[in-house]
């Protein structure tokens, strides 16, 4: 019979959902027997403490006041009604809250001995008799307060008597909960012991296989391989993971060669663009024309700036080159074109020294140069200017290439923007830098482009620099 596949996560829960219930049951157990003896020793106490206000003197007072009262001393203060008052308003109080039956009935027979007592000595003043009135002082009164003050002593004792039972049950009580806690922490323990083991059992087998087969891909194994079975969910979904890496793995390397194939088709394609025979042509002619005109610097330092700029471009076939380097080359090219183009053209370039190491992929910049310059500068009437600047802000380097040319119609740059995100060949140096700098940065990198017909264009890339971003 095939077994029932389970996770480790499940077996564990299960484990801990038992083993939490009954630590649960056990604590409110304690819980609640510890709040049914709190509240019951307290209402004890407030039992007591509120009798403790009964004046130890009660009879004395009473039968003195009383006494006084029926012979007519010039000591007399008239019926000692308050003192009886304050019996009846202890005892009404205590009776809510006495639980004990023998308290209550000492209690009880507390408040109606008060009630007698006053019935007593409101008939006491309406006898004119004195001899009657000595004879319920004595057969009335006196027995009444004896009475009242004996009751209300019984009632002290017995809920002192409950103190103590409490007292003891709480011992007994307590001393089996921890008995029973002490079962169930060894129960738990054996249980946990057992599950554990199997569970660990059930885990290392399967495991030490799939660690031998991440070691055959370490090895370059990366041929299918059928999953290890297991019936633990995690182990069984890791591997069946671990053969779709593996596969996955083949197809990422296919995709990479030729990706790698591609960019640098890009790249030899974007070089080519960029070294044309136009511009040759354009720069060779610009020369002749010097030289002829007499300008043998002029003609010499072009003759350099085109061999730094060539020598830039080619970078010894190096696909990646410093942010430096780029300046350089894009000095040369503007060096170049701000000969051709002396009437229309201005430029300047201001990157910071601190970038200077930061590692780009080549012809990042002068493609943006080329476009500012032919689709800018030269479609606008007088002269125009291109500024290069570079600058780190917050852990990101922002390089800008802004001229103050013709500018791009509201149409014409949603279609540029929206080429970004489906690569479409509008603009061609443009979508292509953007490319070649998604492919060499990844999420780190962005690009904005902002313009007004009429006024310009400002393209920025945004570059967020770590650590092994330098030579």
């Amino acid at each position: 019979m095939k077994r029932r596949k389970t996770s480790i996560s499940g077996r564990v829960r299960r484990l801990f959902m038992a083993f939490a219930f009954l630590t649960t049951f056990t604590v409110m157990m304690m819980v609640f027997t510890g709040i049914y003896y709190k509240v019951s020793y307290q209402g004890l106490i407030y039992n007591i403490s509120t009798a403790s206000e009964f004046n130890r003197d009660f009879k004395t007072d009473v039968d003195l006041k009383m006494y006084y009262y029926v012979i007519e001393s010039r000591y007399s203060e008239g019926l000692p009604m308050d003192e009886v008052n304050e019996a009846k308003a202890l005892a009404e109080k205590l009776r809510g809250s006495t639980k004990d039956r023998d308290s209550l009935q000492a209690i009880t027979s507390v408040l109606d001995l008060s009630c007698s007592l006053e019935e007593a000595m409101l008939e006491i003043e309406q006898t004119e008799s004195y001899d009657e009135r000595q004879l319920q002082l004595e057969n009335n009164i006196y027995v009444l307060t004896a009475l009242i003050q004996e009751y209300m002593y019984d009632y002290l004792y017995f809920e002192a008597v409950q103190i103590n039972n409490i007292q003891n049950e709480l011992e007994a009580r307590l001393m089996l909960e921890i008995i029973v806690i002490l079962i169930i922490i060894g129960s738990a323990f054996i249980i946990l012991l057992n599950y554990s083991g199997r569970i660990g059992r059930s885990v290392s087998e399967p495991v030490e296989k799939l660690s031998r087969r991440m070691q055959e891909i370490g090895g370059g194994d990366l041929s299918p391989h059928e999953p290890v079975s297991s019936d633990i969910n995690e182990i069984d979904t890791l591997s069946t993971g671990v053969e779709q890496m593996v596969g996955e793995m083949n197809t990422l390397i296919k995709e990479g060669t030729d990706r790698q194939e591609t960019l640098r088709k890009t790249e030899l394609a974007l070089l080519q663009a960029q070294i044309n025979p136009h511009f040759l042509y354009n720069t060779m002619d610009t020369i002749m024309w010097l030289i002829e005109a007499g300008s043998s610097e002029k003609a010499v330092r072009m003759v350099s700036d085109l061999s730094d700029f060539f020598r830039h471009s080619l970078s010894n076939g190096k696909d990646v080159v410093t942010l430096g380097d780029e300046e350089q080359q894009i000095t040369s090219y503007l060096q170049i074109q701000q000969v051709r183009y002396k009437d229309i053209l201005s430029f300047s370039i201001d990157i910071d020294d601190g970038i200077k190491n930061l590692n780009v992929p080549k012809l990042t910049l002068q493609p943006l140069i080329e476009n500012a310059l032919y689709h800018g500068v030269k479609e606008k009437r007088g002269k125009g200017k291109i500024t290069v600047t570079g600058k780190e802000e917050n852990g990101k380097v922002i390089l800008s290439v802004k001229d103050d040319g013709a500018g791009i119609s509201e149409d014409r740059l949603d279609e540029l923007k929206e080429a970004f995100v489906t690569g479409e060949r509008i603009g061609f140096g443009l979508v292509t830098v953007h490319e070649r700098l998604k492919l060499f940065f990844g999420d780190a990198y962005n690009i904005d482009v902002k313009s007004k017909e009429g006024e310009g264009t400002e393209i920025s890339l945004m570059i967020r620099r770590t650590d092994d971003e330098t030579v």
